[in-house]
């Protein structure tokens, strides 16, 4: 696509009456089309899916919801209130899941462009399917990797249970190739390319900022899944995901909502609606970050591989890093909830610095911890996990005299510290998820103690 010779700012949101979901359709070969456009401005996202394998009702049905979930990185560009579905509507539950998508998933984007009020389009509502019978037991799983340290515990939490695993992936980012390397276990890659018209947009006046980019991976997992005759999509979410950094207009403004327990069971219910659909659950979601920092600690032949600072993903190539920036929000929380669990020069090993002996590095640090500002918007866990990764580290005769390890103590620690019993509470797993009986002995045997 050509790009515009029009000047800079001609694009006026205000002034978009509406947003469309115009086409949708897979290929014999796996190529996704889907189409929208923002009144005569016409897109089209494409998703590359490994050749089909088998035929099932579920993939129409599933090509539905991954059209609807991915049109809100178009949608945001404007934020209309009209909608039109051009492919048929949405049913109860999935009409839910994209309720909440499109108004609380646009939280911190529409805190950080001053939009006054979360956009709430109305979605028209669909005929109600047929309830689906009784689940079948689990034989196969595909699990996400991102590369980093969580979908590598999941990946362990799978290869425990002893179900057929299949590991999956949009694009081949170095630390997802890396993991799934190590891994050793077979990969489905989909390729995503998003309209260029929407990044010219972006350099044009239009609306841009965080969308809930796990709701796309999920809906476009759960189709490959169907299509390669996969029972379950095994999801690398956490139950500090689900706690957000402010409250905003009467909603708690979450950086992570589509990874949160909410989003989960919407998506969950969605899926459910579509006959034949793969089930689609969080493998973490019992486990707090410090949980899995540890079980992470102790699969070392991940190590050298993982990478978690979200600028390695960066869409534009100029501000993409190939490994550890060591100068945001996630690399500090990584290194600060792992340390406690390696020594310091083994974390040197991995990051290349010693984020915790930096001066320059301490007010993030304290900004993990919530006590002088909101929790940061970043994929990192609860401020009391990084006030209790701080209270380990000050117990330990490696870390304790670390630069940043003593001014935590002396200016954020005091009057947060926990007992026996609350740091117990912090590593414990919770009730609370949707993980089928087949991994739950996995799950304990994986992140344990």
């Amino acid at each position: 696509m050509p790009v515009s010779t029009l000047p800079v700012n001609d694009f006026n949101p205000g002034e978009i009456s509406a947003f469309q979901f115009t086409y949708r359709s897979i290929s014999p070969g796996g190529l996704v089309r889907l189409g929208y456009a923002l009144d005569d401005n016409e897109f089209e996202e494409t998703f590359e899916l490994p050749t089909p394998r088998v035929q099932t009702p579920a993939t129409d049905g599933l090509l539905d919801l991954l059209h609807w979930v991915a049109g809100i990185s178009y949608y945001k560009a404007a934020v209309p209130r009209h909608l039109v579905c051009e492919t048929g509507a949405p049913p109860a539950a999935a009409g839910q899941l994209l309720a909440a998508l499109y108004s609380e998933g646009l939280g911190e984007f529409a805190y950080v462009n001053r939009l006054g009020t979360l956009p709430r389009p109305q979605f028209p509502r669909g005929d109600d399917p047929e309830p689906n019978g009784p689940q079948r037991p689990l034989r196969s799983l595909l699990v996400p990797v991102g590369g980093g340290k969580d979908s590598a515990v999941a990946i362990e939490i799978a290869r425990a249970s002893g179900l057929e695993t299949t590991l999956f992936s949009v694009g081949d980012a170095p630390p997802i190739r890396a993991s799934a390397e190590v891994a050793g276990l077979p990969r489905l890659q989909v390729k995503r390319t998003i309209d260029p018209l929407l990044i010219e947009l972006n350099d044009r006046g239009a609306l841009n900022g965080h969308v809930p980019v796990t709701a796309i991976v999920s809906a476009v997992a759960l189709l490959a899944a169907a299509t390669q005759g996969i029972d379950a999509v095994a999801m690398a979410n956490e139950r500090s995901a689900s706690t957000g950094s402010i409250d905003w207009q009467g909603v708690e403004i979450n950086h992570q909502f589509s990874k949160g327990r909410r989003a989960e069971r919407l998506l969950a219910r969605a899926a459910a609606e579509v006959d034949g659909a793969p089930r689609i659950f969080s493998i973490l979601r019992p486990a707090s970050e410090l949980a899995i920092a540890r079980a992470f600690a102790r699969l070392e032949r991940y190590h050298g591989a993982f990478t978690s600072c979200n600028r390695v993903f960066a869409l534009d190539p100029a501000r993409r890093t190939s490994s550890w920036c060591c100068d945001c929000d996630k690399c500090r929380f990584v290194f600060l909830i792992l340390a406690p669990f390696a020594t310091p020069a083994h974390m040197r090993e991995i990051f290349r610095r010693d984020l915790l002996d930096d001066p320059a590095q301490y007010e993030g640090f304290m900004r993990l911890t919530a006590t002088g500002a909101a929790k940061p918007f970043e994929c990192v866990g609860e401020p009391r996990e990084s006030l209790a990764a701080v209270q380990l580290l000050c117990a330990s005769t490696a870390w304790r005299e670390h630069a940043n390890v003593r001014r935590l103590e002396a200016e954020v620690l005091d009057g947060h510290q926990l007992d026996e019993a609350g740091l117990a509470a912090l590593f414990a797993l919770d009730a609370d998820h949707d993980i089928p009986d087949e991994l739950t002995g996995a799950v304990g045997e994986v992140l344990g103690a």
